[in-house]
């Protein structure tokens, strides 16, 4: 009910602030000035988490100035909170920040350089052999122009005059090629009617073309990318990507294949009027730029479908677990047997109790399943229902506990055996007043998936993010993947009812 009050008053100041911008004076803003690197001190910095960005703006950071530095996982939410007015500038790659003024009138990009840097594709230490294969193919590309048509086909005037095509003949049999890399960066990675494209996407394709191999893309966190080089989920790494003297300590690179610069993204001051747009969308057209152009709401159904999968088979895995782990600590706690496997259970329990769920799904699928290339709605499932099961498995033995000993001294006076008695009496019990406990666990889990995108898996809120990322739009999507899992929760809060209802009248 809170939260369908809060989302009901996010939208009536959504209408609000929009009529408003409409009535608006053409009068500017007072803005805090920054007109170059010099004026940097003591402003709130947004940066991208993990890019150079980031790495460089933190030499500002901690400074007698007070200069603050906000990491944000996607660029695009740097941009939306600089139009808010929550920090006073972005520290961002050249052409990312062109797109981001392009799409968001009142923004602008300073003319000095905040730094200048090569691009090159990253690789496991170790993995020569790959490293030099994809040099040889580089010096190919940009000997026969193939390198510089890519890279025009996105920037200048011939963009989207020349994209590249993989040759009718092509060869792929020589395996496959696995990308990582964050398709949230244009015009190097973005998302275009549901396909990753952009200058990355098909450099790599024309990597994978010359070397007779399938590309398979992965988007994850740009901060993951290295991560998943490393411990081998995918082969290389592309998006943007700089070589820095931290990076090399842990990742191999190419050749450069292009060069770019960090630039910083400033409000203009200048009203709608004043940049010459057009002014703000409707409402009705935001929802129809978020949902309907290019068939976005198939990312919001795609990353729904994933999020109930993992949710329902996590829950089995989570009550079978948590079943089998509240029984042998009740057994140990009632008769004291059972001393070996209490000490396992109790060790599972303060582990997975004891640690942050997105640190326990990116140790199973980075470390734990390193050397395995398991799909990741599997990978989420195993994760989120290991997780679950310590969480049921305190309800249950809770549940157990709370039944009078009255009822098992019954039981086994009458000649049933313990395992008997437990099973007949006291489970169907125990059930019965943990019910409702359960059904919260079974919410959470699935609110918990939320965070199936940091190993680059589509659930729902990522879907979200995807169309976040392409329409700028913070407001509609977030409410509408906000809707989608409130609406979820109350058809299971509904459901768990339902059966507490049915048992009591069972009851009687």
């Amino acid at each position: 009910m809170v939260l369908l009050v809060l989302l009901m008053t996010g939208m009536l100041s959504a209408f609000a602030a929009e009529k408003q911008d409409s009535e608006a004076s053409p009068e500017t803003t007072e803005q805090v000035q920054i007109n170059g690197v010099e004026d940097l001190d003591g402003k709130t910095i947004g940066v991208q988490l993990g890019t150079t960005g980031d790495t460089y703006a933190s030499d500002y950071e901690g400074d007698d100035a007070g200069t603050k530095i906000e990491r944000f996982n996607k660029g695009a939410d740097a941009i939306q909170a600089l139009k808010q007015g929550k920090i006073d500038c972005v520290i961002i790659d050249e052409q990312p920040a062109k797109s981001f003024v392009k799409n968001n009138p009142g923004l602008r990009i300073l003319e000095e350089a905040f730094a200048l840097e090569d691009y090159a594709i990253c690789v496991a230490k170790g993995n020569d052999p790959l490293r030099n294969s994809l040099n040889a193919v580089l010096d190919e590309l940009k000997e026969d122009g193939t390198l510089d048509s890519i890279i025009s086909n996105y920037i200048g005037d011939n963009t989207g005059k020349n994209p590249y095509r993989s040759p009718e003949d092509v060869d792929h049999s020589q395996g496959k090629l696995i990308m990582a890399t964050n398709v949230a960066f244009p015009p190097y990675e973005f998302y275009e009617n549901g396909s990753a494209t952009g200058i990355d996407v098909d450099l790599a394709t024309a990597i994978a073309d010359r070397m007779g191999m399938e590309l398979e893309i992965q988007d994850v966190e740009f901060d993951s990318i290295i991560t998943a080089v490393q411990s081998g989920k995918a082969d290389m790494g592309i998006a943007g990507m700089t070589v820095t003297e931290d990076r090399l300590k842990n990742i191999d690179f190419t050749d450069s294949y292009t060069t770019s610069k960090q630039v910083i993204i400033v409000n203009s001051g200048e009203t709608v009027q004043e940049t010459g747009t057009t002014g703000k969308l409707t409402f009705k057209e935001k929802l129809y730029q978020n949902f309907v152009q290019d068939s976005r709401w198939k990312y919001l159904a795609k990353g729904l479908v994933n999020t109930l999968i993992i949710t329902f088979f996590a829950a089995l895995i989570g009550i079978f677990l948590g079943f089998l782990i509240g029984i042998v600590r009740v057994t140990h706690d009632k008769n004291g047997t059972l001393g070996f496997f209490n000490a396992i259970c109790k060790i599972y329990l303060t582990v997975v109790r004891g640690t942050p769920m997105m640190v326990q799904l990116l140790i199973i699928y980075y470390v734990i399943f390193a050397s395995m290339n398991m799909n990741k709605v599997l990978v989420a499932i195993i994760a989120f229902g290991l997780n679950s099961g310590a969480y049921v498995a305190e309800v249950v033995r809770s549940g157990i506990m709370s039944i009078d000993n009255g009822q098992l001294e019954a039981g086994q006076s009458l000649g049933l055996s313990f395992g008997q008695t437990m099973t007949l009496v006291v489970l169907p019990q125990g059930f019965k007043n943990v019910l409702p406990a359960l059904g919260n666990e079974f919410i959470s889990l699935l609110k918990e998936t939320s965070i199936s995108g940091y190993i680059g898996l589509m659930d729902l809120t990522r879907g979200g993010d995807i169309i976040r990322s392409t329409t700028w739009e913070a407001f509609i999507p977030l409410v509408a993947v906000a809707l989608i899992y409130l609406f979820l929760v109350m058809l299971l809060s509904a459901g768990v009812n339902r059966l507490e209802r049915r048992l009591k009248r069972d009851e009687r």
